[in-house]
């Protein structure tokens, strides 16, 4: 078992998000020492704190909670995650034990928040877990509240006059969550057990997802990452129309597998 992830100062870099220092340092700013009323199925340092793939697959069925400076509370739950392990996993940031500004908050405390942009304009929300350098993408959600503030959201990064958004398209997808829940860079190297403005939940009256209704599959986006790639990391919800991409085969094999058949 790695050791445990040491915790560092934020640290951003505004080169990096193309903002001044000052409207950087603004955006960041919530109150750290206020009192915060947190919901008593707040999911702690414990839950985090497990191997990546157990933790890609606890994480289904968990509910994202994001609460905006007007008080607005945005809320979905998790439908689709993906595992980097780390190490020896080439598809991952910190393959190799790399340690760069971009990638600290996967080699800090399990539950620590990891925001990365993608395509220069995109970002995606990953949690880290036990091992270093292991953390999980969180890939999609079911919007359950604020789906309005989410339209809206989603909408001011769309082009004018584009089509409105079905329900089930507004968080399918990495970026695409980000958006809808105005997660920003300055969440990245935040800890999802203590912090005031997101959170994770486990709703009391849900029973755990059963082992049949999780499918795994193959990451997508990454293939240049040739067997990497390949490794069935990705974890979603069977049949759930939030999951961004079904991989059909992914799901025949798994169900084969639960009925005891090769076939």
């Amino acid at each position: 078992m790695a050791g445990r992830k040491r915790k560092t100062a934020l640290g951003l870099n505004p080169t990096d998000l193309k903002v001044s220092p000052a409207k950087l340092n603004k955006q960041c700013e919530y109150p750290q020492s206020a009192e915060t009323e947190l919901c008593q199925h707040r999911l702690k340092e414990d839950f985090f704190n497990q191997p990546c793939i157990s933790l890609a697959k606890a994480l289904l069925g968990k509910e994202l909670v994001r609460r905006c400076a007007d008080g607005t509370e945005l809320r979905g739950r998790i439908v689709e995650t993906e595992a980097y392990l780390g190490g020896e996993d080439k598809a991952s940031h910190s393959a190799g034990g790399k340690r760069t500004q971009r990638n600290a908050a996967m080699f800090m405390e399990p539950g620590t928040i990891y925001v990365y942009p993608i395509y220069g304009i995109y970002l995606c929300m990953n949690v880290s877990s036990e091992g270093e350098g292991a953390a999980v993408l969180l890939r999609s959600l079911e919007p359950l509240r604020g789906q309005r503030a989410m339209r809206e959201l989603r909408a001011a990064r769309r082009k004018a006059g584009a089509r409105q958004l079905k329900e089930k398209e507004l968080c399918n997808g990495p970026s695409k969550l980000c958006q809808a829940l105005n997660i920003s860079r300055c969440f990245d190297r935040r800890d999802l057990a203590s912090d005031p403005d997101v959170w994770l939940e486990r709703e009391p009256s849900a029973t755990p997802p059963e082992p049949r209704d999780i499918v795994s599959a193959p990451s997508v986006g990454i293939e240049s990452h040739g067997e990497w790639a390949k490794k069935p990391w990705r974890f979603y919800l069977r049949g759930h129309p939030c999951v961004s991409v079904a991989n059909r085969e992914a799901e025949r094999r798994s169900g084969n597998a639960m009925n005891g058949s090769d076939a």
